[in-house]
């Protein structure tokens, strides 16, 4: 849950957890180097997601950062015993940057999976899933705590660096669950030339017209580098923008967080390619954050070492171990 706590008073995305979106994974499935891997997950209760949202992947493919292929995960209401259908759209061109779902229904009124194991669909070219999972990401909460002063549901934003280590050493998350929308396609059909631009979006209907609730590119990017003054805006913004707008905020918080001059801030976010705010993946290349993102990197370590200038130890954490070699890839749920 990377990019938890980007709504108000490090609550969800206006006030509602279905709205959250928690981390994204782009990286080469391991058994075929054909073929590409996203993953976008939402909602760390890992219960029904909001029937009236769209959940999306966004891809930019030729560096303009206007999305070209975007996957629209949408969901029925709830049934009385739980259960919950999705269809799952993908657009190309102009129909990609249409915030309503569109384009070829990949599956249509697929079950989501809330039980311990995965419905598995393959349509076509496209491998899909959607439903709970063992979450991947992981990280020391009350070691972040300790860190940064969070009293009055403050940002994250005054490290307290002493003497001490701040970790305690204890992953929060060993038994976590969340909501998992995975999808596997060849990369050819994604046409990255050479690179790809990703980014999550959440958006939910209010009032006939669909509102930007949240988005996800870089791990902890969103809930590390804004206050609650600006998290609404950020969050329904969109990436072309994000440098002309963000990156004054950004080198400001920098010279708080690590003690940067300001060129020093411009030069290390522009140096971590931070703005704008998307996951940047060369699938010529092994993926690894920050080409990607896979399970396996400690990106609260690389965040937070970035933002105190390495002042920071690291965390000490060591990946999952549930993870699966096969789609869709994280691990079955924690049944309780």
């Amino acid at each position: 849950m990377s990019n938890h706590f980007t709504g108000l008073s490090l609550g969800p995305p206006l006030g509602d957890q279905r709205l959250d979106l928690c981390d994204l994974y782009a990286f080469t499935a391991p058994n075929d180097p054909s073929r590409t891997v996203v993953i976008l997950n939402a909602n760390p209760n890992a219960d029904a997601l909001h029937p009236d949202a769209v959940y999306r992947i966004n891809i930019d493919n030729d560096g303009d950062l206007l999305t070209d292929i975007a996957f629209s995960w949408v969901y029925s209401p709830p049934a009385p015993d739980g259960s919950q259908t999705y269809t799952l759209y993908m657009a190309t061109g102009d129909d990609a940057r249409d915030p309503e779902p569109a384009g070829t229904e990949i599956v249509t009124d697929a079950a989501v999976s809330f039980g311990p194991h995965a419905n598995v669909i393959d349509s076509g070219a496209y491998t899909v899933a959607a439903g709970s999972r063992s979450d991947a990401f992981f990280f020391d909460f009350d070691g972040i705590k300790n860190l940064f002063d969070t009293s009055g549901n403050r940002n994250f934003t005054a490290p307290h660096l002493g003497d001490r280590s701040p970790w305690t050493g204890v992953d929060s998350n060993t038994t976590a669950n969340v909501f998992s929308m995975a999808v596997e396609l060849p990369t050819a059909a994604l046409r990255p030339n050479p690179t790809l631009r990703i980014w999550g979006r959440c958006s939910v209907r209010r009032d006939g017209r669909l509102v930007h609730a949240d988005r996800a590119g870089h791990p902890s990017v969103s809930s590390f580098f804004n206050t609650d003054d600006t998290k609404e805006e950020y969050n329904a913004g969109e990436p072309v923008n994000d440098r002309d707008r963000w990156t004054d905020q950004f080198v400001h918080l920098l010279g708080h967080t690590g003690g940067y001059s300001p060129e020093e801030a411009r030069a290390a976010l522009d140096d971590h390619g931070i703005l704008p705010d998307v996951l940047h993946f060369d699938p010529a290349k092994p993926a690894f954050y920050p080409n990607g993102r896979t399970f396996t990197e400690d990106v609260i370590d690389i965040r937070v070492a970035f933002l105190t200038k390495n002042e920071a130890p690291p965390t000490g954490l060591s990946p999952h171990t549930d993870t699966l070699d096969r789609f869709p890839y994280l691990g079955d749920p924690h049944m309780t």
